[in-house]
């Protein structure tokens, strides 16, 4: 059974390969290029890309002129306002570390048992036999109760850094 092929003729045939270095060597551009020999600005510059034909300044001498043009460091992200308060509530002012008590396992429960004020913490595998949610009691509309707050919205090192 025969293998279904394009009817049309290849875009980059010799002749227009030829073509297209005669014209790049006598300066034209990738629009100009494209045009006269019936191909796209893209495929244009792609087939240059592949042929290595360049203009202007040497690899090195780009190289160079990259490493000198690099724009000033950006300011370190601060960390968003709400975020801020979140970790503020959780974990108070102080640069105290937190101390993590065991979190309650009676109230483990599935996916359908979850209600809106119940902590979602996956314990286990999703799939496995034993996968549930911590199901204890979370405030303030949080999804996690104040346990797995603690884990889940854990400062990074920067922000504990500079708390500290």
């Amino acid at each position: 059974m025969p293998v279904f092929s394009p009817t049309s003729s290849p875009t980059w045939t010799d002749e227009r390969i030829e073509r297209l270095k005669r014209h790049f060597e006598a300066g034209l551009s990738c629009r100009e290029i494209a045009a006269d020999i019936g191909v796209s600005r893209n495929a244009v510059i792609g087939k240059l890309s592949r042929l290595n034909l360049t203009r202007g300044r040497s690899v090195d001498e780009r190289k160079l002129q990259d490493n000198r043009s690099f724009a000033p460091p950006r300011a370190p992200k601060t960390v968003p306002r709400l975020q801020y308060e979140m970790l503020a509530t959780i974990y108070g002012e102080t640069a105290a570390p937190v101390v993590t008590g065991p979190i309650d396992d009676t109230n483990r429960c599935s996916l359908l048992e979850l209600s809106e004020n119940r902590c979602r913490w996956p314990i286990s595998t999703p799939g496995a036999d034993d996968f549930c949610f911590c199901g204890n009691a979370s405030h303030d509309g949080q999804p996690y109760c104040a346990g797995h707050s603690r884990l889940a919205y854990r400062p990074n090192s920067r922000v504990r850094i500079a708390r500290g």
